[in-house]
C-alpha cells in the first residue's frame, strides 16, 4: 500500500508491485505492512493499529483496495463515506475500494487491519461477497464466531509476515486464508441480503451504469421487469423506491468526487452524465438541500455517527 498523488488533504491510495516498493527509495527500508507477492503485486497485506498510527496523519484517503479492520480492544472512530463509524472491542469495519475514509481517533485502539486487492479471495462465494456494493461498513463480531475469526486472522498474519514464499503453491496461501477469514466473519449486507435476487440484479446494474443512466425505467427494461415490479422489490429490500436508490447512489459518488477530487460542478456533471453544471447543481441541491460548492466547502467537517 502506497500513497500516490495529493488533492487538498485527501490522498489516493493504491497498490504497487512488491519488487518496486521493497527497493529502498529513501535508504530506510521501511514498508507499510507485511505482504505477499502474487504475480508481481501485493495481493494481501496485514498491519497492526500501532503501525497505522505511525503512518496516519489524520488526512482523508480513497483507496483502490479493500481495508478490513478488526478491533481487539479500545475505542475510537473512522469516517467512511462521510459517516463516522465507531471502533470498539470485537467490532469490524469494512472499507470498500472507492470509499472516502479518514481515521479520526485510533490512539487507544488495538487490533489488525487486512488490506487486499478485490481479486485476492480465491473462492467463488468470497469473491462475490467482496464485490457486493452494499456490505455493512461496521458490525459487531458475535462471541460465538470470535474464536474462529481470531484463528483465521492469526494464521493470515503469520503467512503475510513470513519470508517470500518459495513456490507458487505457498504463494496461494494468503488468498486462501483471506477467504477463510472472510467466510468466518460473514460480513452482513447493509441493505438486502442474498434472499432478494431481484434487488441484487438491480444493485449490480446500477453500479455498472449509474454514471450514464439515471432513470428507473432503463434498469427495468434492461433487467426485463415491469417498472412497478422492480420498484416494489427495491422498496422491500431497502425501504426506498428504485428511483430514490439511484439518486442516493449518484449523490454518494458526487460527494466522493467533490471531496476527493476537488472537482467543480461542471466536472462532476460530465463525470456523472448530466448535460451541464446547472442541471447537476439543481439535482444535488434537491437531493441534499445544499449546492455542490457549499457542500464541498464543509466536506471536511464533523460527520454524523453511523451504525
Amino acid at each position: 500500500m502506497v500513497e500516490t498523488g495529493h488533492v487538498t488533504e485527501i490522498r489516493q491510495m493504491t497498490y504497487e508491485p512488491v519488487s518496486d516498493r521493497d527497493r529502498d527509495r529513501d535508504g530506510d527500508g521501511v514498508r507499510s505492512g507485511a505482504g505477499v507477492a502474487v504475480a508481481g503485486t501485493v495481493a494481501v497485506e496485514t498491519m497492526t493499529f500501532d503501525r497505522l498510527r505511525d503512518l496516519n496523519d489524520g488526512g482523508t484517503q480513497r483507496a483502490d483496495f479493500h481495508v478490513l479492520a478488526l478491533v481487539d480492544a479500545g475505542h475510537g472512530s473512522v469516517t467512511v463515506d462521510f459517516l463516522r463509524r465507531l471502533l470498539e472491542e470485537r467490532s469490524a469495519v469494512w472499507i470498500a475500494p472507492g470509499a472516502v475514509h479518514r481515521w479520526d481517533d485510533i490512539a487507544g485502539v488495538a487490533g489488525h487491519l487486512v488490506l487486499f486487492m478485490p481479486t485476492a479471495p480465491v473462492t467463488r462465494a468470497t469473491r462475490e461477497l467482496v464485490a457486493s456494493p452494499d456490505l455493512a461498513a461496521r458490525w459487531r463480531i458475535p462471541d460465538a464466531d470470535r474464536p474462529y475469526v481470531d484463528a483465521a486472522l492469526s494464521h493470515l498474519v503469520l503467512e503475510t509476515s513470513a519470508a517470500p514464499p518459495p513456490d507458487d503453491m505457498a504463494a496461494e496461501l494468503p488468498g486462501i486464508l483471506l477467504s477463510a477469514l472472510i467466510a468466518r466473519l460473514r460480513p452482513p449486507h447493509g441493505e438486502a441480503g442474498p434472499a432478494n435476487p431481484t434487488f441484487q440484479l438491480f444493485r449490480s446494474s446500477v453500479e455498472a451504469h449509474f454514471r450514464e443512466q439515471h432513470g428507473a425505467a432503463f434498469y427495468a427494461r434492461a433487467l426485463g421487469y415491469a417498472p412497478r415490479t422492480l420498484s416494489r422489490a427495491v422498496q422491500q429490500a431497502t425501504g426506498r423506491t428504485a428511483k430514490a436508490y439511484i439518486v442516493d447512489r449518484i449523490v454518494l459518488e458526487a460527494k466522493r468526487l467533490l471531496a476527493h477530487e476537488g472537482l467543480t460542478a461542471a466536472s462532476c456533471a460530465r463525470a456523472l452524465g448530466f448535460p451541464d453544471a446547472s442541471n447537476f447543481s439543481v439535482f444535488f441541491r434537491n437531493a441534499t438541500g445544499v449546492r455542490p460548492g457549499a457542500w464541498q466547502a464543509t466536506a471536511g467537517g464533523e460527520s454524523p455517527v453511523g451504525a
